[in-house]
This record gives C-alpha cells, sequence and structure tokens, in this order.
C-alpha cells in the first residue's frame, strides 16, 4: 500500500502572520477601542502586558500562609453572596 503525498503548504508571509496574531489576540480591535476613545496606543499595549503578568507576579510574591489567607477570605465571599441570595 502506497501512502500519499502530503499537499505542501503554502507559505505565508510576515503580514499574514501579523494580522493572524493580531486576530487571535484582540490586539487591533484593542487598539482601535483606544484610538477612538482618545488614548495613547503605546500606553495602553503597555498597561496590557503589566496587566497579564501581574497576577503571576503577585502570587510568586505572596508567602504561602497569605496566599492561604486571600483563599480563605474569597471563599467566605462566596458564600455569603450565596447565602444572601438564597434569604432574599
Amino acid at each position: 500500500m502506497e501512502m500519499k503525498e502530503r499537499p505542501k503548504s503554502k507559505k505565508l508571509d510576515l503580514n499574514q502572520l501579523e494580522a493572524i496574531v493580531d486576530h487571535a489576540s484582540g490586539e487591533r480591535e484593542l487598539l482601535a477601542k483606544a484610538i477612538k476613545e482618545g488614548k495613547n496606543p503605546a500606553a495602553v499595549l503597555l498597561g496590557r502586558l503589566g496587566g497579564l503578568k501581574g497576577g503571576k507576579a503577585r502570587a510568586a510574591a505572596l508567602s504561602a500562609e497569605r496566599r492561604i489567607e486571600i483563599g480563605k477570605q474569597a471563599v467566605q465571599t462566596r458564600w455569603r453572596k450565596i447565602e444572601e441570595e438564597r434569604d432574599a
């Protein structure tokens, strides 16, 4: 039994790759919205970059005890909301 040859894929140029990445990341829409609102697009991207890093950096800086404390507080808040909805 003979194996069929795979079809050769077309190579994408850099502009096509950029468009794919922009679309996947939503970056183009984010920049368009920023410009429309009169914001500096570069500052918006830097802010987003910091936001993406922020949670991981904060978690790495916290001690295990503090993470547990924050987790317990989150659980209590969630349960309080559930109980308030049930009682209402």
